[in-house]
């Protein structure tokens, strides 16, 4: 394919999908990330196109919101594994407050096999995966549907999570920096989202690498509140996406990234123990985010070292927060 065929084709899958990766372009035109990635900065040279963290957006994306059948196809597969690594961190019988959107709709599948939980939900795509589900209860808030994510918004929406608290709170959006946080396009999504927030003890962030760097309208979890992000880990290259990822540890987020190199027997979905799981369960253990300076490191013909958790760096400053906060 020229490359003026390829640009063509990339230009048509923004516009169509308002947001794309590069993994994903790079499939679709059969090529490398990195053409991929030098056409996108043509693209975003002629100023058809804004360049993201690991991506591409139409312009003026600080106000573009894909619709759900959109984003149901893109970043899939970090989707999925960023699910399978949320789901570890539930334990059977808690209770969580879960958001909208396509990644935790994901998580509430495989929430679905773990008993005993009662799940809050603005998100109808969450409830009907959980519909089913033996022994989870679900409990869905008020307010008005909102057609574009399948959601419950509004006064009625944040009217009933008063008087509400779980353990922990899932959710994702548009996104993510260390400045400003998590953040939306839309400001009643962002409304109900803070809502949810303080009804958590813990804030879990569910976002792909994609969102890394991404600067919506609307925030909706400021940095400070973030207990933990789940995310995938950049691909080669993407220093920006890891200095993002270097800042928000550095204002105490523990992060984690899915991957088969986790230490230990922790928990698993439902608190069963990873030793000895059947093939397949090592995916769902979560590593250690490399930061660039680890990155640097590394290399020269020596194997890759066990990569530290960043909670170990910032525990402290995330308590100091805590008791900040309270």
């Amino acid at each position: 394919m020229f490359a003026a065929e390829r640009r063509q084709l990339i230009l048509e899958m923004v516009r169509a999908n308002g947001a794309v990766s590069l993994r994903e372009l790079a499939r679709v035109v059969q090529t490398s990330e990195v053409t991929v990635r030098r056409d996108v900065r043509a693209l975003e040279a002629e100023g058809l196109l804004d360049r993201r963290h690991g991506g591409a957006v139409l312009p003026g994306g600080f106000t573009r919101e894909s619709g759900f059948p959109q984003k149901s196809h893109l970043a899939t597969a970090e989707k999925t594994a960023i699910a399978d690594l949320a789901a570890s961190l539930v334990e059977e019988g808690e209770a969580v407050v879960v958001g909208a959107g396509t990644t935790t709709q994901e998580l509430a599948r495989r929430l679905a096999r773990i008993p005993g939980l009662t799940v809050v939900t603005n998100s109808l795509l969450v409830a009907q995966a959980l519909a089913h589900a033996n022994r989870v209860e679900v409990v869905m808030t008020g307010g008005t549907l909102r057609g574009s994510n399948y959601a419950l918004v509004g006064s009625g929406a944040e009217q009933s999570l008063q008087g509400l608290r779980v353990s922990r709170a899932f959710l994702s959006g548009s996104g993510l920096t260390a400045e400003r946080g998590l953040s939306t396009s839309n400001m009643l999504s962002a409304s109900v989202d803070r809502a949810l927030v303080q009804s958590a003890a813990e804030v879990v962030v569910l976002a792909d690498h994609t969102k890394l760097g991404t600067d919506t309208m609307f925030q909706t979890v400021p940095t400070d509140l973030i207990s933990r992000l789940v995310t995938d880990e950049p691909p080669a290259g993407d220093d920006r996406a890891a200095t993002e990822l270097q800042a928000l540890a550095d204002q105490g987020v523990q992060i984690t990234v899915p991957g088969a190199g986790a230490t230990g027997g922790g928990p698993g979905p439902g608190g069963a123990p990873t030793d000895g799981a059947p093939p397949g369960a090592a995916a769902r253990r979560g590593r250690d985010m490399p930061l660039p300076a680890q990155r640097r490191t590394q290399g020269g013909g020596q194997g890759v070292p066990q990569l530290r958790s960043a909670v170990l760096a910032t525990e402290q400053g995330a308590r100091v927060a805590d008791l900040r906060r309270r």
